[in-house]
């Protein structure tokens, strides 16, 4: 998901994996052509634009079919978790359609939530970034449509990087020298704004060096968090969380959020953030003082892979109106509509295509759009990793090797079987 840490979309995962299957009961196999179509969508704290783009799709899908309503609530997203864990044990309550967040995904399958989706007749899918598809998937099998991806760059501050006749890093190993430079010239500010529970900027670190977060052989995944690629990225990561460039003392309890805050008020000369950021830090005191280039790479001229959040539109598994459910969810997440999404909320497109139209139209999305289409990974695809989310394995792990507290080997062995022990169990 785009505005939840991965810590709150494990915990709604690991409320709904204990749900039990979803059974047939007298929903299952019926497909009703006219009626209700009930869908839950997420509340926002400005809701009024999405609503409008939502109003216009749900018009021109009456209009389309005759005898249908489609009736659509908004649920706050800190209180998904309850929502869906009812719905799934009770079709009564449970709507034909609905958002969430893909790191939510397997947890929701593994609960019987989720129907089958057979996106095959549906042209605009073929136009999916396929990595973003992806995170629709378990085991292959698509249960989600991607609404919107959230991905992630770097911001750097256009007018000290001009008093100090600096540029943007071309390389990883490039960003710590930089920072450390910056914070030395100006020692009010933070040469870099990370963060020891930012676990989705550190994630690009790991997999530029060649690392995994775990790796799968079958249905088993083991943690490969421990390997000398992901220590060497983790390393780099956890040198930004230095005296000289973002002092643990300030830095090593930050979140995502806090990070880009710390940007958005003036105190940072860069900070990795993401796409649906753009808009806040527009309306702060940096405003028109940055600029946007992708996170590079290990080697010149490379970008590192980032990590592909967003959400998701599904079918639920219990819905008297199969057809009517799946043909709201393709046009609510067609290419039409994450347009008009991307206009009203600034969510960035799933469609490679749309990407590149809106590009060049909005040059300042370039950054993310060229990071997408480079590469992006995602989480384990487990029920699991709920587990792990939870436990705080990651952060946990970052913060102790930013602090001094432990060791990179220390810290990663300790992940990586507190990691295992989850995967196993």
């Amino acid at each position: 998901m785009r505005k939840i840490t991965i810590v709150a979309a494990g915990l709604a995962v690991a409320l709904l994996t204990g749900c039990a299957p979803v059974t047939g009961g007298s929903g299952e196999g019926a497909d009703e052509r006219t009626g209700t179509v009930r869908v839950w969508l997420f509340d926002e704290v400005n809701r009024a634009p999405k609503e409008a783009v939502v109003k216009e799709a749900i018009a021109e899908f009456q209009q389309a079919h005759s005898g249908v309503t489609v009736d659509v609530q908004y649920i706050p997203i800190q209180t998904r978790a309850e929502r869906f864990k009812a719905a799934f044990s009770d079709q009564q309550s449970a709507p034909d359609v609905a958002e969430f967040g893909n790191t939510d995904l397997a947890g929701y399958v593994a609960g019987g939530g989720f129907a089958e989706l057979d996106l095959s007749s549906w042209n605009e899918a073929k136009d999916l970034l396929p990595t973003l598809a992806d995170t629709g998937k378990v085991n292959g099998t698509t249960y989600g449509v991607p609404w919107y991806v959230g991905t992630r760059a770097l911001y750097y501050r256009t007018d000290v990087f001009g008093e100090l006749g600096v540029q943007p890093p071309a390389t990883l190993a490039d960003i710590a020298p930089l920072a450390r430079r910056i914070r030395a010239a100006k020692p009010d500010m933070l040469g870099i704004s990370a963060g020891g529970k930012y676990t989705y900027a550190a994630m690009p670190f790991v997999w530029a060096q060649g690392g995994e977060l775990a790796t799968r052989s079958g249905d088993k995944y083991t943690a490969a968090i421990d390997s000398p690629q992901a220590k060497a990225g983790l390393s780099q990561y956890t040198e930004l969380i230095k005296d000289d460039i973002c002092p643990p003392a300030t830095c090593a309890g930050n979140s995502g959020e806090a990070s880009v805050e710390a940007f958005r008020a003036g105190k940072a000369a860069m900070v990795i953030g993401g796409d649906f950021n753009r808009r806040s830090v527009d309306a702060s005191s940096v405003a028109g003082r940055y600029g946007i280039v992708p996170l590079p790479g290990k080697a010149t001229g490379s970008i590192a892979p980032a990590f592909a959040g967003g959400n998701l539109l599904g079918v639920l598994k219990g819905t008297r109106h199969r057809t009517l459910a799946t043909e709201f969810t393709e046009l609510l997440g067609g290419k039409k509509y994450q347009r008009k999404m991307f206009e009203a909320m600034g969510n960035m497109p799933a469609f490679g295509d749309v990407q590149r139209g809106l590009a060049t139209e909005n040059p300042v999305i370039e950054p993310f759009v060229k990071t997408l289409n480079a590469d992006t990974r995602f989480v384990p695809i487990t029920p699991s990793w709920a587990k792990i989310d939870a436990q705080l394995v990651l952060p946990t792990l970052i913060q102790e090797v930013a602090t001094g507290s432990g060791t990179v080997d220390a810290a990663t062995k300790k992940a990586a079987d507190a990691m295992n022990s989850a995967f196993g169990s």
